[in-house]
């Protein structure tokens, strides 16, 4: 495969003082499916962040297929362009990635500033329209889409730009169960094609579907554990202690019991 990201002792804080992550090793290979797991504040976001040239660390170091991923390299405009063509990154929150007046203008804009062929341009926003099934969203606002209609959108508009590397935070949160498969299909068929995925996602359901490998973060922003997704995602104990467990609540003969609910049934082969 070779190695693709590879991050050393990675240290990144807020203000200075509010600790996100605290000395963070990791390799990533080509082709590889990765899953980020974690609870809320453990640091996934801002790994996600960091693997996209969003913000930059602290103290470590990232680089990207032996090029060092930093400020001073992305501000040279060769370094910029390549990168940029290679890594796609769709963010939790849609809205983030729309903001041009029709969704099909939103879709295209990302390849129009690179400068790609227009007809390259038409050709795969044909082929996006079709694969997420969208064609009756292309002329509408995306401020007047649901929920799962501007994930799929944003998802097209990363995926149009034919990245070698899907990077997705949380890209099932807050969707219905129909559209959550729809985009793990679209995951597992893009590595298929060849991309290195990397996800961060709370979804125990799918998680064995779009990672072979996960890293656990913990509370204390540091890698807890990171192996086969078998291995970890059998593990109900160590999952517990991680807040990845989701806790059912019902009610019995006027008494609310819980009980962890794990998803184990999915895991074990």
């Amino acid at each position: 495969m070779g190695k693709l990201f590879e991050l050393k002792n990675i240290h990144y804080s807020y203000l200075g003082k509010f600790p996100a992550l605290c000395g963070i090793d990791m390799n990533i290979e080509k082709g590889s499916k990765i899953g980020i797991l974690g609870a809320n504040g453990s640091g996934k976001s801002t790994l996600l962040q960091l693997l996209d040239g969003l913000i930059f660390s602290h103290q470590g170091n990232i680089k990207f297929l032996d090029k060092d991923l930093s400020e001073r390299a992305l501000g040279e405009e060769e370094f910029m362009r390549f990168f940029r063509s290679k890594v796609g990154f769709v963010f939790q929150n849609p809205e983030v990635q729309l903001f041009c007046p029709t969704v099909e203008e939103d879709i295209i804009f990302g390849p129009l500033q690179l400068g790609i062929d227009k007809a390259e341009i038409k050709k795969r926003l044909a082929n996006l329209v079709d694969l997420l099934n969208i064609s009756n969203l292309l002329e509408r606002p995306p401020f007047r889409l649901s929920i799962g209609e501007k994930r799929k959108v944003a998802i097209a508009s990363t995926l149009i730009m034919s990245p070698d590397v899907l990077i997705l935070d949380e890209p099932t949160a807050g969707l219905d169960p129909l559209t959550s498969r729809q985009i793990v299909d679209i995951i597992i068929q893009a590595n298929l094609e060849g991309k290195t995925i990397i996800t961060a996602t709370h979804d125990l359901h799918i998680v064995d579907e779009i990672a072979d490998e996960i890293f656990v973060f913990s509370n204390e922003k540091r890698i807890a554990r990171s192996g086969a997704s078998g291995e970890i995602l059998s593990d109900g104990e160590f999952l517990k202690k991680h807040n990845l467990v989701h806790i059912h609540y019902h009610k019995h003969k006027d008494k609310i019991h819980t009980h962890p609910h794990e998803h184990l049934e999915h895991h074990v082969e």
